[in-house]
């Protein structure tokens, strides 16, 4: 076994395997929605579908500079990333959705395939998140990993409240 493949605990494997499965989960549960659907406000004070798809490709793609500057710098700084600005900045209110999974589709294998790669001394490396302190790979993999099945609830809880 390869020291690559050593560094993989059933956890982290997990956890790749989660992040990997996330865009088609999302398509899946996205997929056929109308513009009524996916741009309507149906929760007072939440997002609305397609704020949280441009959330994910916004926050995901954070993640992974955030693990490739983790790979290649020494204990780097993360910079400040305001996500609730972010998602509700006028692109994220009328850009087709179809682009952000399109981001998500290409940008979680690349996730998944740089996780999978990481020797064990690697694992060790750390960087600094403006608000989180010092960061462990493990610790952005759990993140990132745990990110998506929040939005996925969450989408589907707007979903609910527009069918009602």
């Amino acid at each position: 076994m390869s020291q690559t493949h050593a560094a993989l605990s059933e956890e982290r494997r997990a956890l790749i395997e989660q992040i990997r499965a996330l865009p088609s989960q999302l398509d899946e549960l996205v997929g056929d929605l109308s513009a009524y659907e996916l741009f309507t406000p149906f929760l007072a004070g939440e997002w609305t579908v397609a704020q949280n798809l441009h959330h994910l490709a916004d926050t995901h793609m954070q993640h992974f500079v955030r693990l490739k500057l983790t790979l290649v710098e020494d204990q780097p700084s993360f910079p400040p990333f305001q996500q609730e600005l972010w998602a509700t900045h006028g692109d994220a209110a009328d850009v087709p959705v179809e682009l952000s999974l399109w981001i998500l589709r290409g940008l979680h294998p690349r996730i998944a395939a740089a996780y999978e790669r990481i020797g064990e001394a690697d694992w060790r490396r750390t960087g600094l998140h403006p608000t989180r302190g010092e960061m462990s790979l493990d610790n952005q993999l759990r993140l990132t990993a745990g990110h998506g099945p929040l939005h996925l609830e969450q989408i589907a809880k707007t979903l609910a409240a527009g069918r009602k």
